[in-house]
């Protein structure tokens, strides 16, 4: 039987998604910087305002949810919140502060390759031939990437470990939900997870001294509401919009997902003037093409 073709509704949804996800790494930094170039706001600032927005966007959804999921499933959802949130937040603004936008997109893409890589280690899952073929070259194309961002005048290569590992908190984020959380539903899974952060948000607010700030200057406007920005939509309204998608077209065709997210990120950091060399898009490649071989 012929697999129903992928109705129009699902690609707008993928192509919004792709730009939305895609805008996040010019966002951080459009909350970190000015435009020229003058720090703002710290990573650390950024990245609370990015919860404290995703959690007061999904907050009147909070009383249903707690209804729903099970007493036994908060911890994991909150283990879940953190993991797949709240670390990688400050990790991706704290890596922006030395690195391009268009350089934290493009690692971001290696997120499926170590997804298959916690599975095997930590909960056994099967591997097989494509797994390890991909992974391989999903990792080539990474070195290839760091090697020719390292060679550029731009970026502290330094700086994209804290990517990394923020992508191996994703890939072991996907993993707790798959194995602990497969019978929650997604929106209540985002909804608990994203209320939690509130409060850890604030206090990184309250301590990093961003309330003393002079907010109603128009340079803090403008960081505050990227970052806010970003939780709002990059976050909280992204997370809902990915949930239909999955609905609508299946786990396999949202997935490819990853694919426009950094081609988008590129275009932004090429829009604001960062250096994008060939070298860096043929690593890129390298890398998608190593995912799509280990999702095979």
């Amino acid at each position: 039987m012929a697999q129903k073709p992928v109705a129009f509704f699902s690609w707008l949804l993928f192509v919004v998604l792709s730009v939305i996800w895609g805008s996040s790494f010019i966002l951080m930094k459009l909350g970190l910087y000015d435009a020229a170039g003058k720090p703002v706001l710290s990573a650390y600032q950024v990245a609370a305002l990015r919860m404290l927005s995703a959690g007061l966007c999904l907050l009147p959804f909070i009383i249903k949810a707690f209804r729903e999921v099970p007493g036994e499933k908060i911890k994991f959802i909150v283990l879940s919140g953190l993991l797949g949130s709240f670390f990688p937040a400050f990790l991706f603004c704290i890596a922006e502060t030395q690195i391009d936008s268009a350089l934290a997109g493009s690692l971001n893409a290696l997120t499926p390759i170590f997804v298959i890589l916690i599975g095997v280690f930590v909960y056994k899952s099967a591997v097989s031939k494509s797994n390890i073929i991909g992974v391989a070259i999903a990792l080539a194309g990474c070195f290839l990437l760091l090697v020719a961002k390292y060679n550029s005048t731009t970026g502290n290569w330094l700086y994209t470990g804290y990517v990394i590992i923020a992508t191996i908190l994703y890939g072991i984020n996907v993993n707790v939900v798959k194995h602990r959380l497969h019978q929650v539903g997604s929106i209540n899974i985002a909804t608990i997870a994203f209320v939690s952060l509130i409060i850890p948000a604030l206090l990184v607010l309250f301590f990093t001294g961003y309330f003393q700030l002079p907010l109603t200057e128009a340079i803090y406007l403008k960081a505050t509401g990227a970052s806010a920005l970003l939780g709002a939509a990059g976050t909280a309204v992204a997370s809902v919009l990915f949930y239909m998608l999955v609905k609508r077209a299946g786990a396999l065709f949202s997935s490819m997902v990853t694919y426009g997210i950094p081609f988008i990120a590129i275009l932004w950091g090429v829009y604001y003037g960062e250096t994008v060399t060939l070298m860096q898009v043929l690593s890129l490649a390298i890398i998608l093409a190593g995912v799509y071989i280990a999702n095979k």
